[in-house]
C-alpha cells in the first residue's frame, strides 16, 4: 500500500522523524508500543494526566472567579450598572473572548504534536504565529464593541442600558488585545504539561485583580467602568507573569529559542485549525445563550430568565473539572500522536473517559441531594428557589454528559479534527436541541420546561454523535496526520533545527 506523498519523504530521507505506523501493516500492541506492563503505565498515566488535570481545573476556577469579582463590584453600585455590565460581558464572551479561547486551542493539536514528535523549536513558531493571528481577528471584533450600543438598541434592548453596555464593552477592548496573548501562552504551556506555575501565577493575578477593583472603582472614582479596566489591567498582569515565567525559566530552553520572522508564514493552515477551534467553542455558547434570550419572552420572564441564570451557571461552574480532564486528555493525545505511539493515545482517551464519567456520576448524585439547597447561594426568591429545584434531574444529567463531551472535545483538539467536533456541536444543538425547544415551548405551550427538553436533547444527541466518531478513529492514521502536519510545517525550517537522532524517537515497528 502507498504512503502519503509527504509521509513516504519523512520516512525515506529524514532520519530525525519518528518512525511512523505503516498503513496496512499489522498495529502493534499498545503494551509493545510502550515497553511496559499495564499496570506501570497506568500509574505513569494516572500521574500525567492528574498533574495536568490539578492545575488546569484551579486554573479554570481562577478566570471564572476573576470575571465574577468584576461583576460583584459593579452589583454594589446599582442595578442599572449590574445589568448594563452584565450584557456588556455576555457580548464580549460571545463575540471575542471565547473567539481568542477558542483560536488559540489550534495550539493544543499544534504544539502537542510538535512536542510528542521532539521538533520543540516548531512550538516556539507556532506560539508566535497564533499570537499574531488571533492579535490582528481583535481588530474587527472591537468595531464591534466600540459600536454595541446602536446594535442592542436595533434589537429590541433599552437604550440606556444598551448605552451603558457599550460603554463598558469599549473599556473592554484592552482585554480583549489581552486575551489574544494569554490564551495561547497557556496553550503552548499546556502541551508541555508546565502547569503549576501557570496556576499560582493565576491565584496572584486574582489577588492582583481584588485590589485594583477596589482602588479603581471606589478610591479612583471609574465607576463601573473601573470593573472592566481593572479586569484588563489584571489580564495583561498574568500575560506578562506567564512570559516572564517562559523567558527566565530553563522549562522552556528546547522549545521557546527567541523571536522568529516564520511566525508570519503559513498562515492559512493554521487557520484552518483555529477556526474550527474557535466553533468548537463558540457554537455551544451561543446556543445557551439563545436559550436564555428566549427565556425572557415566556408569560413570566423574570422567573424563567432567573431560573435559567441560576442553571447555566451552576452548571459552568461544575464545567471546571471536566475541564481539566480535557486539558490533561488533549496534551495525552497530541503528545503521543506527535511520538507516534497511536495505541497509547487510544489508551489514554479511554482513562480519561473512564475517569470523567466517574466524576459526572458522583458530582450529579450531590447536585440532587442537595437540590433544595444550592439554588440559595445565586438567589433568595422562594419561586425561582422551587423552579430550580425541579429542573436538577435535567441538570443532572447534563452535567454527566456535559463533563463526557467536554473530555471528547478535548480528544478531538488533540487529534486535530476540531471541524468534526464543530460539526458535531452544529448538528446537535442547532438541528435537534434549539429547534426541538422551541417547538416544544411556543407551539406546545409547555413553557421553560421545553426549553430544557430541548437543551438535554442536544446533549444526548451530541454525546451518541460524539461516541459514533470515537469508535471508529484509525489511531494508526491520525499518528500519520499528526508526523505529516509537523515534518510539513519544519520542512520550511531545513537548516535551522537542531536534529534529533533516532535513538529519541519511539519506533512502532521492529
Amino acid at each position: 500500500m502507498e504512503y502519503d506523498s509527504l509521509t513516504q519523504q519523512v520516512l525515506q530521507s529524514d532520519d530525525r522523524a519518528p518512525s511512523l505506523p505503516i498503513p496496512g501493516a499489522k498495529s502493534r500492541r499498545f503494551s509493545e508500543e510502550k515497553n511496559e506492563d499495564l499496570r506501570t503505565w497506568l500509574t505513569k498515566e494516572l500521574w500525567e494526566q492528574f498533574r495536568i488535570t490539578g492545575p488546569m481545573i484551579l486554573v479554570s476556577l481562577l478566570q471564572f472567579a476573576l470575571n465574577l469579582i468584576s461583576l460583584v463590584f459593579v452589583g454594589h453600585l446599582g442595578e442599572l450598572e449590574l445589568s448594563s455590565s452584565q450584557i456588556a460581558v455576555t457580548v464580549a464572551v460571545a463575540t471575542g473572548l471565547n473567539v481568542m479561547m477558542g483560536s488559540a486551542s489550534a495550539l493544543e493539536t499544534l504544539c502537542g504534536q510538535a512536542y510528542g514528535a521532539k521538533e520543540y523549536y516548531l512550538t516556539g513558531i507556532f506560539l508566535q504565529r497564533a499570537i499574531f493571528v488571533l492579535t490582528i481577528i481583535c481588530i474587527p471584533i472591537s468595531f464591534i464593541w466600540w459600536y454595541l450600543g446602536p446594535i442592542l438598541t436595533a434589537i429590541g434592548q433599552n437604550p440606556e442600558i444598551a448605552e451603558r453596555a457599550q460603554e463598558y464593552t469599549r473599556f473592554l477592548i484592552p482585554t480583549l488585545f489581552a486575551y489574544a496573548c494569554l490564551q495561547p501562552l497557556v496553550k503552548f504551556m499546556q502541551t508541555q504539561s508546565a502547569v503549576k506555575a501557570m496556576a499560582l501565577l493565576s491565584a496572584i493575578t486574582l489577588v492582583i485583580h481584588v485590589s485594583l477593583c477596589y482602588f479603581i472603582i471606589y478610591q479612583w472614582g471609574a465607576g463601573f467602568r473601573g470593573a472592566a479596566i481593572a479586569t484588563g489591567i489584571s489580564q495583561w498582569i498574568n500575560f506578562l507573569f506567564l512570559a516572564c515565567y517562559l523567558l527566565l525559566s530553563s522549562n522552556f530552553n528546547k522549545t521557546w529559542t527567541g523571536f522568529s520572522s516564520e511566525a508570519f508564514n503559513d498562515i492559512y493552515p493554521f487557520l484552518k485549525i483555529a477556526l474550527p477551534s474557535a466553533l468548537l467553542i463558540c457554537l455551544q455558547s451561543w446556543c445557551f445563550d439563545t436559550f436564555v434570550i428566549v427565556s425572557g419572552l415566556l408569560p413570566n420572564p423574570k422567573l424563567e430568565t432567573s431560573t435559567f441564570s441560576v442553571c447555566l451557571n451552576t452548571v459552568a461552574l461544575l464545567s471546571m473539572v471536566p475541564n481539566g480532564f480535557s486539558s490533561a486528555v488533549s496534551t495525552r493525545v497530541s503528545n503521543e500522536l506527535g511520538a507516534g505511539l497511536p495505541n497509547a493515545a487510544k489508551a489514554a482517551v479511554r482513562l480519561t473517559v473512564s475517569l470523567g464519567l466517574i466524576e459526572g456520576f458522583i458530582v450529579a448524585i450531590i447536585l440532587v441531594s442537595v437540590r433544595n439547597i444550592f439554588p440559595y447561594v445565586f438567589i433568595s426568591e422562594s419561586d425561582v428557589v422551587d423552579r430550580v429545584s425541579s429542573i436538577v434531574p435535567i441538570m443532572a444529567a447534563i452535567v454527566i454528559l456535559d463533563c463526557y463531551q467536554t473530555i471528547l472535545g478535548g480528544v478531538a483538539r488533540g487529534c486535530g479534527w476540531q471541524h468534526i467536533g464543530a460539526y458535531t456541536d452544529f448538528c446537535a444543538f442547532y438541528f435537534i436541541g434549539l429547534p426541538l425547544g422551541l417547538l416544544l415551548t411556543f407551539y406546545f405551550k409547555i413553557g421553560g420546561y421545553g426549553l430544557w427538553i430541548g437543551l438535554i436533547s442536544g446533549f444526548f444527541m451530541q454525546a451518541f454523535l460524539l461516541t459514533c466518531i470515537l469508535l471508529t478513529l484509525d489511531w494508526q492514521k491520525l499518528a500519520i496526520q499528526a508526523a505529516e502536519r509537523v515534518h510539513g510545517a519544519r520542512s520550511l525550517f531545513d537548516g535551522l533545527l537542531p536534529t534529533t537522532t533516532v535513538n529519541e524517537a519511539p519506533l512502532l515497528l521492529k
